[in-house]
């Protein structure tokens, strides 16, 4: 037990660390001392209007009317600081709040994408599930949730310090006999309080401990579900061409009955747990009473002091049973806590393995070729697509890059590109190596025309008239009036429309190198080879490699390199 609470509070400091000494730290620290400080005041209001709940009833038990209205006005006066406590409180850790999640939105959005981690964590299946949830919702739950127990913490711990002393003055001694000797317990209430919440949490804790890893579940069924129907509405045309209504209906059956058969276990916990402090609150109102109402009724006790030992009880109560009262937000916290804690070291695995195991390694060169000598590529579970590949390509040079499918010409693009972490060797490139890669499936990002004509870039880079020119170019000119518009263009276009908007990119990127793999496969011949034209023609300086299994294509290229399945090996036809 200590051993895994030692290893939690290590993963809690990991997630938290970073903001609090980031460059935010000073604000970050100064919005927290104050929160902290209006939580503080806000207790210390409490205790004076228990005083104040001392005398008014004190003197509505002896009928002192003059001391009436200036009580009224002092508890108007006590209520309207409270007030501008509890609501800048608020005010101020939602700001907090804000801030955490942004700066640590940013940064795991920058060790996610860095030296692209994320996409060797899927390669290898390191990756964790449904990663974009771990950004926009666990961290969100994350900030939300720390701070909501920390600050329910120190209140409880200070209303606890604060209440305790005025609970044991008005507790005073407990006189009984037992076995012919008389005992006395001082501020015997505080001890009862503190009896009846320990006994209290060893309860919570034993009914609900189980809600940690079903809220866990609850988190991966809801992001599974979520990420199915997204994949089903970005692939609706393809469902339907194949009829497969059927099959994802059933998909999405079992994925929600995941859901709800698990959210069934939350509630029958949820059940248990609510039962029992639900009793156990509503015990607590009443239980001071009795306990003290022996005192009350010899006279030891006024009203005013009844009622103030009573709120006094149920403040240290509540302190004492946090524990209790937050278990839900706990065990829901814990959870999140655990996935992230994954993501984290999810995330830090592959960077570690980047940098141990790199594949393949681009090394800048003072020659303005591209040369692969002794190159290896493999597959993720080991097979070696090329063993011994050597090859060199020259400035503006026209190269066709060919071979049976499955020999690994798309893997060698990736190994060009410095994605592709499985295999070894050094590829020597320009040492400006100004590339663009398209492959046979044009990415589209969400947003406009002109965001997606100018992807990568930022879309201010290229004027309106390159971007309606390069549309018009690729035989696109229904588009070029269009650039403002905002769509899903993956379903928008068709696949030969996609891949002319991917070679409009590169018309208006003028890539030093630029590698086309399938790129106009979806095209007809007669398409392909005029845009095939208009790139020799427009990029006359640029390098192109190109990857095809049509045979035409081969007369677009001044040199044909084909992949020898036999000896694994790059060779020249």
């Amino acid at each position: 037990m200590a051993e895994r609470i030692s290893r939690f509070l290590r993963d809690l400091w990991t997630l938290a660390r970073p903001y609090w000494f980031s460059e935010e730290k000073n604000s970050a620290r100064l919005l927290l001392v104050a929160i902290i400080a209006l939580t503080l005041g806000m207790v210390y209001m409490n205790v004076r209007i228990s005083y104040w709940n001392n005398a008014f009833y004190t003197m509505l038990q002896k009928r002192e009317g003059a001391r009436f209205v200036p009580l009224i006005l002092e508890f108007t006066v006590l209520a309207v600081i409270y007030i501008a406590m509890a609501v800048y409180q608020v005010y101020l850790r939602q700001a907090l709040q804000i801030r955490w999640r942004r700066w640590l939105t940013g940064y795991y959005l920058n060790e996610w994408l860095a030296d692209r981690t994320y996409y060797r964590m899927q390669l290898t299946g390191k990756a964790t599930d449904n990663p974009d949830q771990r950004i926009a919702e666990d961290l969100n739950l994350f900030v939300e949730k720390t701070l909501s127990l920390l600050l329910g913490l120190i209140d409880s711990v200070v209303t606890l310090v604060s209440f305790v002393g005025i609970l044991w003055g008005l507790s005073g001694t407990l006189e009984f006999e037992w076995n012919g000797t008389t005992w006395e317990i001082y501020g015997y209430m505080v001890w009862v309080a503190v009896a009846y919440a320990i006994v209290g949490s060893w309860i919570a804790h034993r009914i609900g401990r189980k809600l940690i890893p079903l809220s866990f579940d609850q988190q991966r069924f809801e992001a599974d579900f979520r990420f199915g129907l997204a994949r089903f509405r970005e692939n609706t045309e393809s469902v339907a061409l194949y009829r497969g209504e059927e099959d994802e209906r059933r998909g999405f059956t079992q994925r929600f009955a995941a859901l709800t058969q698990n959210w069934w276990a939350i509630m029958k916990r949820q059940k248990l747990i609510n039962t029992f402090t639900t009793g156990y609150g509503q015990a607590a109102i009443i239980f001071p009473y009795l306990v003290t109402a022996p005192r009350y009724f010899a006279g030891k006790l006024e009203l005013g002091d009844l009622t103030q030992t009573a709120q006094a009880f149920g403040y240290v109560q509540n302190a004492l049973s946090w524990f209790i009262n937050v278990y839900p937000e706990f065990a829901s916290w814990k959870a999140t806590v655990d996935r992230l804690t994954g993501f984290h070291n999810a995330i830090q695995l592959a960077q570690s393995e980047t940098r141990t195991s790199p594949g393949t390694v681009l090394e800048p060169s003072a020659a303005d070729s591209l040369a692969l000598s002794g190159v290896e590529v493999a597959l993720p579970g080991g097979r070696t697509l090329l063993a011994n590949a050597s090859a060199t390509i020259m400035p503006k040079e026209r190269v066709l890059l060919r071979g049976p499918s499955g020999s690994g010409k798309s893997t060698l693009f990736r190994a060009l590109a410095g994605i592709w972490p499985f295999g070894r060797g050094r590829i020597r490139v320009p040492r400006i190596f100004d590339s663009l890669f398209l492959p046979q499936r044009p990415y589209f990002p969400m947003g406009t025309l002109r965001e997606a004509a100018a992807y990568p870039a930022e879309p201010g880079r290229f004027t309106d008239a390159q971007l309606r020119s390069a549309l018009t170019d690729v035989g696109l000119p229904q588009l070029a009036d269009r650039l403002d518009e905002a769509a899903q263009w993956n379903q928008q276009l068709s696949g030969g429309e996609q891949q002319r908007v991917a070679i409009a990119r590169a018309l208006l990127h003028r890539p030093g190198w630029l590698f086309l793999d399938e790129a106009t496969s979806n095209l007809d011949p007669n398409s392909e080879a005029a845009l095939y034209s208009l790139l020799s023609e427009r990029l006359p300086d640029s390098t192109i490699v190109s990857i095809a299994h049509r045979p035409e294509v081969a007369r677009h290229h001044q040199r044909v390199i084909e992949i020898d399945p036999a000896t694994r090996s790059l060779v020249t036809v």
